[in-house]
């Protein structure tokens, strides 16, 4: 016997109302059929769910949704298609990021819950069988292509698809530009303004009227990333914009709307300058303090301060730097043969906060008279943890790979706690140990080597987990040394000179 026969057809018509017209409802209806358990609510999330409720009613024409990296942007944004959907059988989608997998996930989970049980017995929906794939999909109307939900990556193409309908009056669909730009590429001029220009150009011309709204929503990035784009009027139409910082205080809280102001908890763990975590169950104070000090998130990546400042506080700041320009380096996506490959090092001499790190960089040069940097690992750490990390190094990369060629040495400043290191690891590793002497200043050495990154010879790998703090270091780099760090340049400088600038070769 079908238990869903005995549902209460008053009961039902009330849920399906009630998912219709409020945004979190829907999400939570869906959420626990598909995943086992409760979506759990945060103020935030209450928050963000007003505004898109704000502009299916129309209120709200365009919005940019700004938020901290896991806050549960993208489910909220998921169930914005399967919602519009049911409001609409004729609704159309256009959900675009820089990331395929992403788009592809998202869609094809809009479109699982279409097709669920809980789904259809609330609105028979037909999806059709001639399109029907994980990026693309539509619904079906008395037999005929109705609606349809369209994903591709920011670099896709578009043409030919379009976002909402003028077959019906109000909410038939949106743009929705789920973190349009790379992280790694925020400091690439001329992957901002593609993705800029992308946003403009292509994306606004794809609204099947204007009144078909864009949701924009990512992390801050940069000054001047897509967000400062649209918000600074150079993209038509009204935009509101929401900003959630990961630590907010009484001033942010009481610059709410009431009605979310009122949800905020306050009797929770506050620091000294009266901050507490936007979301405390998940993300405790002092995990977030550790970050915003410089630390590593759940995923292992690195986060420095000004990854805190722009992607977790949503207020990125402006890097002053004017020596080295991160489109300035080229990328690979798969290393080429490489002739030989060493490790630089640079050691700091005391491990607070506001000392530098110590950093292991792997790099090889190309037969195309490139250097590739391979690996860099960066951390604070006193002498024995620092001999650990050294050794640990050595074996992930002293490997016998015909392909990359012979890993020849390890080079290490003679100073300080590299003086100590030298003498320490000489002793654990058959790997040659070289000490490097710096006789110029900072400044100098720089201009010395700069050349070669500027003329496209220092190569970065397209993706990596320390791909971003180094980006973020180089080009904070000033002129006056009164920078934060620059203990990722100092190898690299090492590294350009042996391999490019020297023609190093220990075994010629």
């Amino acid at each position: 016997m079908n238990s869903r026969a005995n549902i209460d057809p008053v009961k039902l018509k009330a849920k399906r109302i009630k998912c219709e017209d409020e945004h979190l409802f829907f999400t939570r209806a869906f959420f626990l059929p598909r995943m086992g358990f409760k979506f759990s609510v945060n103020w935030h999330h209450e928050y963000i769910a007003w505004a898109i409720d704000e502009v299916i009613a129309g209120r709200i024409e365009n919005l940019v949704i700004n938020v901290p990296p896991g806050s549960g942007k993208t489910e909220l944004l998921t169930n914005l298609i399967a919602r519009g959907i049911a409001r609409n059988q004729r609704s159309r989608f256009l959900y675009l990021s820089f990331s395929q997998s992403l788009v592809e996930d998202v869609s094809s989970t809009a479109r699982n819950i279409v097709k669920s049980d809980d789904f259809q017995e609330l609105w028979p929906v037909n999806i059709s069988t001639s399109t029907d794939a994980k990026a693309s999909w539509k619904t079906t109307v008395d037999g005929y292509e109705a609606g349809h939900v369209y994903s591709a990556s920011m670099g896709g193409q578009v043409t030919g698809r379009r976002a909402g309908t003028l077959a019906d009056e109000g909410f038939t669909g949106a743009i929705i530009l789920d973190d349009p730009l790379k992280p790694e590429d925020a400091f690439s001029a001329t992957a901002r303004k593609k993705a800029n220009r992308k946003i403009l150009n292509t994306v606004n011309s794809r609204k099947a009227k204007s009144s078909t709204p864009i949701i924009l929503i990512m992390q801050r990035l940069h000054v001047e990333d897509p967000t400062n784009f649209v918000m600074t009027g150079n993209v038509p139409g009204k935009w509101h914009q929401i900003s959630i910082p990961a630590l907010i205080d009484d001033d942010y809280i009481n610059s709410l709307p009431e009605h979310i102001r009122k949800k905020v908890p306050r009797d929770v763990e506050r620091d000294e300058k009266g901050r507490q975590s936007y979301w405390p169950m998940k993300e405790s104070l002092q995990s977030l303090l550790q970050l915003e000090r410089g630390g590593q998130d759940k995923d292992g990546a690195t986060v420095s301060r000004y990854t805190f400042s722009s992607q977790y506080q949503q207020s990125p700041k402006k890097l002053g730097g004017d020596l080295v320009k991160s489109e300035w380096f080229g990328r690979y996506v798969e290393l080429p043969p490489l002739k030989w490959r060493g490790i630089w090092a640079d050691t700091a001499q005391k491990v607070k906060e506001h000392n530098d790190y110590s950093v292991f960089l792997c790099g090889g040069l190309g037969y195309d008279d490139k250097l590739y940097i391979i690996d860099v690992r960066r951390g604070k750490w006193l002498a024995p943890e620092l001999l650990k990390e050294a050794e640990r190094f050595i074996k992930k990369h002293h490997v016998d790979t015909p392909a990359l060629g012979a890993l020849r040495y390890m080079a290490i400043e003679d100073k300080a706690s590299g003086t100590t290191l030298i003498q320490t690891i000489s002793r654990t590793t058959t790997l040659p140990i070289r000490a490097i002497q710096r006789d110029t200043d900072k400044l100098t050495r720089t201009m010395d080597v700069v050349f070669y990154v500027e003329d496209g010879r220092v190569m970065l790998p397209a993706d990596a987990p320390w791909l971003l703090p180094y980006i973020e270091e180089v080009e904070g780099l000033t002129a006056d040394m009164t920078h934060d760090h620059d203990d990722q340049w100092d190898p690299t400088m090492d590294a350009i000179n042996d391999t490019l600038v020297n023609g190093y070769s220990l075994l010629d």
